[in-house]
């Protein structure tokens, strides 16, 4: 088993062509410098399995384990088991590579940190939603949850009115019919000629230009 000098510092530059294997503990302490990060504690074990070529060099990295991490639905924390696999290749250049699983080394490295591949590796063995099962939530946050968010969801219910036994606003679509139908009869009245209304004398003097 090839420890690496400075935990997860690989000095490659010494190494034969051939296949080295790598372990490493996460745990807490892992995660401690990490910002904005939402894992809270960690008892994961990595395997890594390192073949380095004459022109690239190939990390597989194993793991397996149990890390603490905030739940979606009630913010508690919980533990979620994880394992995951990821394989980069390493290649030596100066070009800029678009394949995440490619990583581009400038040819003066002789080192390989392989911290930011071990948690980028953690982080996507996490399911997209990451909940306790079912009953184990907090119950003042989900009491809170069910009063404030859930109801708010809900399609809103129409007022009962107990005197004539039917719903308020069917009585307000009645009466918005009623005027309706008060101004449509107002309105087809204006339409018919009134003969016993005055002419406008300006009328009477047109009508007498023909």
């Amino acid at each position: 088993m090839k420890k690496s000098t400075n935990e997860f510092i690989i000095p490659f530059v010494g190494l034969k062509i051939g296949t080295y294997s790598y372990e490493f503990d996460i745990n807490k302490s892992f995660f401690e410098g990490v910002e904005e990060t939402l894992i809270e504690d960690a008892k994961v074990r990595v395997d890594l399995v390192f073949e380095k070529k004459e022109t690239m060099m190939i990390a597989e990295f194993s793991l397996s384990g149990t890390v603490s991490t905030p739940c979606d639905r009630c913010n508690d924390p919980m533990d979620m088991q994880i394992h995951g696999d990821y394989r980069i290749v390493y290649k030596f250049g100066t070009e800029i590579s678009e394949d995440e699983n490619l990583i581009i080394l400038h040819p003066e490295t002789f080192e390989l940190n392989v911290s930011a591949p071990i948690y980028e590796l953690v982080v996507i063995s996490l399911p997209a939603r990451k909940i306790h099962p079912q009953g184990e939530c907090n119950e003042e946050v989900m009491g809170l949850y069910n009063k404030y968010i859930v109801n708010a969801n809900e399609p809103e219910t129409k007022e009962w009115d107990e005197d004539d036994d039917d719903w308020d606003d069917e009585d307000d679509d009645n009466e918005d019919q009623g005027d309706w139908k008060d101004e449509d009869e107002e309105d087809d009245d204006s339409d018919e000629p009134d003969n016993d209304k005055p002419i406008d004398p300006r009328w009477s003097v047109l009508k007498n230009l023909n």
